[in-house]
């Protein structure tokens, strides 16, 4: 027997809003038949139109807010709704951070199956103000109607929302945005297209130091030639406070990724330095760095605290990546050994660790479930590991290559909830209890939440 739908794509329906989707988005029932609606806040009333139908729930839009909540607030940014880079502007930013800690909470209990009276969950650490913070923006270029357009891609979409003003990217960026801009249209430099892969310009990425100020342009083409380039790099040098390096990156593939290969520095130096504590790190334009320092030193703080740190400790830190959160752990460990699959950023780890005069660390490339088995061969057994894996979580071989070690403390330094939740019941299962979690909230106005788990041997 056919399941009956009671919706249909394109109709319009009144519909209260009674919880969150996980990047904030409205969830309610229409005859017990879930509907996901962007922009909705819990709490509403609104009138919905169905945008697209599937067999188990529907997405719709709101045409009207018939019963308006008391934390929904008017977004700041112009774009906002067209625009994909910020999904929750539309809701206090009080709300924000308790829908975040409820949404790690949800993750680790419901995919984790992990019983969470026993575990403590910190308030979400927010961010004041929740403004400018990211120090990295890497931006589209296109063309509309003969005018050049620079800015956010629409969500799940290649259409270039044109900005002139981003209140989550540094404030010195946007005026770099208008810069280009009136360069291209001044000088007739041709965006790219990615339909017949021709044009010049393909994106911009604007990187900043927040603590030295030091800014870097990267302008990625199509191929080296770049006509009127003195005239930018004169507009920019005399206008712009801090730029240090301009540099030209080359991809003349078709595809999605960014940067290519090949890089000229047009002016200045190829990498900008910043510090996240008391640590000093080198930013090149390939360079992995965490997008808001402000929040990361809040982050790694947390980690430092859960890991429990007397001086006489040996630490694994696995997916180390630079080694950011290596050398902070060095400071009360007696010995951090990195691992890291990608040798250029175990070769920036070392050259970190150098240049701040850290002496008791070791990087090793390579996976950390052939590496760890290796280090514990030698003789070199943990007293805690800390993970801090890509979007994807941890692979559960890794994570019985660490329990086998028997490490008293794991800490667990996640950005994606779900795959969290997945990977702490795995651990709970190899012998370790989640004590306590710490949400971060690393990127304001978005449905994005980063965690610091502590987990003790049984």
């Amino acid at each position: 027997m056919n399941k009956i739908i009671p919706v249909e794509k394109n109709k319009d329906y009144e519909i209260y809003i009674d919880g969150f989707g996980s990047m904030g988005e409205g969830i309610g029932k229409i005859d017990n038949f879930t509907v996901f609606v962007k922009g909705a806040v819990k709490g509403e009333k609104v009138k919905v139109k169905i945008t697209k139908v599937s067999k188990n729930f529907a997405f719709g839009r709101v045409m009207d807010i018939i019963e308006k909540s008391k934390d929904r607030i008017e977004p700041i940014c112009p774009a906002y709704k067209r625009c994909g880079g910020c999904q929750m502007q539309h809701l206090s930013y009080e709300v924000q951070l308790e829908f975040k800690k409820q949404k790690v909470i949800d993750c680790i209990e419901r995919i984790g199956k992990i019983k969470m009276n026993s575990v403590t969950v910190h308030d979400t650490i927010g961010m004041e103000p929740p403004y400018y913070y990211r120090n990295k923006v890497q931006l589209p270029v296109g063309e509309k109607n003969g005018e050049v357009q620079i800015g956010f891609y629409a969500e799940r979409s290649h259409e270039i929302i044109d900005i002139d003003k981003c209140h989550i990217q540094f404030e010195a960026a946007n005026e770099m945005i208008k810069f280009v801009k009136e360069w291209m249209n001044k000088f007739k430099i041709k965006s790219y297209d990615e339909q017949t892969g021709k044009g010049t310009l393909r994106h911009i990425m604007i990187r900043k130091g927040f603590k030295t100020g030091q800014i870097m342009l990267v302008l990625v083409t199509v191929n080296e030639a770049l006509p009127h380039k003195k005239e930018l790099i004169e507009r920019l040098t005399q206008n712009i406070d801090g730029i240090t390096g301009i540099i030209q990156n080359i991809n003349s593939k078709k595809t999605n990724v960014i940067l290519g290969e090949k890089e000229i520095t047009l002016w200045g130096d190829d990498q900008i330095q910043d510090y996240i504590g008391k640590f000093k790190f080198n930013i090149s334009s390939k360079s992995f760095f965490q997008v808001n320092p402000v929040q990361t030193e809040k982050l790694y703080a947390a980690a430092l605290k859960y890991a429990g740190l007397t001086g006489k400790e040996i630490v694994f830190d696995a997916y180390c990546g630079t080694g950011t959160i290596s050398l902070f752990l060095s400071q009360n460990a007696k010995m951090v050994y990195g691992v890291e699959i990608i040798p250029e950023a175990i070769e920036n780890a070392k050259i970190n660790a150098a240049q701040n005069k850290v002496s008791n660390t070791e990087f090793i490339v390579g996976k950390s479930e052939d590496e760890i088995p290796k280090l514990i061969e030698r003789g070199i057994k943990p007293e805690v590991v800390v993970v801090d894996p890509p979007r994807k979580g941890c692979e559960k071989i890794l994570l019985e290559s660490i329990a086998n070690a028997e490490p008293r403390t794991i800490v667990y330094v996640s950005c994606d909830p779900a795959t969290l939740g997945r990977d702490l019941g795995i651990l709970s299962e190899l012998g370790y209890k989640v004590e306590e979690v710490q949400p971060v909230d690393m990127f304001p106005w978005t449905g994005h939440v980063e965690n610091v788990v502590k987990l003790e041997r049984l």
